[in-house]
């Protein structure tokens, strides 16, 4: 993948002090706001940050899921947009996607679910950079903001070329999230953290979204660097498919766990996805008080 722009105790070196800045987050407006509230009132060991595709598996099925995320216990939901060539995703998020378009769902219908989502936790949306290109950063950012949306993922927009939409998402008040990869280099991920609103995501392996068998032995000290320069939490996603890969990464420093290819692999296979996926979505949740 590009690189792009045990608790959640103090990384080393740190003061606790420090710790609590950095979870309540750096910068300002609603969307920042709201992240960092989440994270700071996240039980247990950290949050929880399921991930759903809209329209998935179907229009209906994608709300009874996101219904269900809040039932169960989700502090944050990372909502993804529908695209033909989702480079940063594995097997199973593109062909969530590609069933996505093929029933026809657009940005404005996942705007809709955003906004039902978003009067029960933060939704952090993830597009690719052509979607807001086409529309430009600011209208973007400002319909984001509109739906209830509190950030925005962009895993293709190198942190060379992140000053239109950061400058956007920062006059809407929408938390742009950096992303650091193992690869990162400590200039590069100092610049691409301190850039970041809302929250770092952390990505624990180099390649594509999909699950894995167990957390890596980088993502230890991954998450000691970035939290050592990040002003804002440090969640870590790609690959966590498991209860216990969950408490791992907490255990490792994570102060969010995004969870994604096992949930909508069992949304793609249940026959009520809701059901099915809330109750893997207990499991994580249990796993991380």
């Amino acid at each position: 993948m590009r690189e792009t722009a045990a608790d959640a105790g103090p990384a080393a070196g740190e003061e606790p002090a420090q710790a609590a800045g950095r979870r309540a987050g750096a910068a300002s407006g609603a969307g920042h706001e709201r992240i960092a509230a989440a994270f700071a009132a996240a039980p247990g060991r950290a949050a929880l940050m399921p991930y759903l595709m809209a329209g998935f598996p179907t229009r209906e099925g994608a709300r009874a899921i996101g219904r269900a995320y809040a039932e169960q216990g989700a502090d944050l939901v990372e909502l993804g947009l529908p695209f033909s060539d989702p480079l940063a995703d594995g097997p199973v998020i593109h062909e969530a996607g590609t069933r996505a378009l093929a029933n026809g769902t657009t940005v404005a219908d996942a705007l809709a679910l955003c906004e039902e989502l978003a009067a029960r936790m933060p939704v952090v949306v993830m597009g690719y950079l052509n979607l807001v290109l086409a529309r430009g950063a600011e209208a973007f950012a400002a319909t984001l903001v509109e739906a209830g949306a509190s950030g925005l993922i962009v895993p293709d927009l190198p942190l060379e070329e992140s000053d239109e939409v950061l400058g956007a998402c920062d006059a809407a008040g929408l938390a742009l999230v950096g992303l650091v990869a193992p690869t990162s280099s400590p200039e590069r991920l100092r610049a691409i953290v301190q850039r970041a609103r809302g929250f770092v995501y952390a990505v624990s392996v180099v390649g594509i979204t999909g699950e894995r068998t167990a957390l890596a032995a980088h993502v230890g000290p991954l998450l000691e660097r970035v939290k050592g320069c990040s002003p804002v939490p440090v969640a870590l996603g790609f690959g966590i498919s498991t209860p216990e890969q969950a408490t791992a990464a907490a255990a490792a420093g994570a102060e969010g766990v995004i969870v994604a290819s096992r949930l909508m692999r069992e949304a793609g296979q249940a026959e009520d996805p809701g059901a099915a996926v809330g109750a893997l979505v207990a499991g994580f949740r249990a796993a991380l008080r």
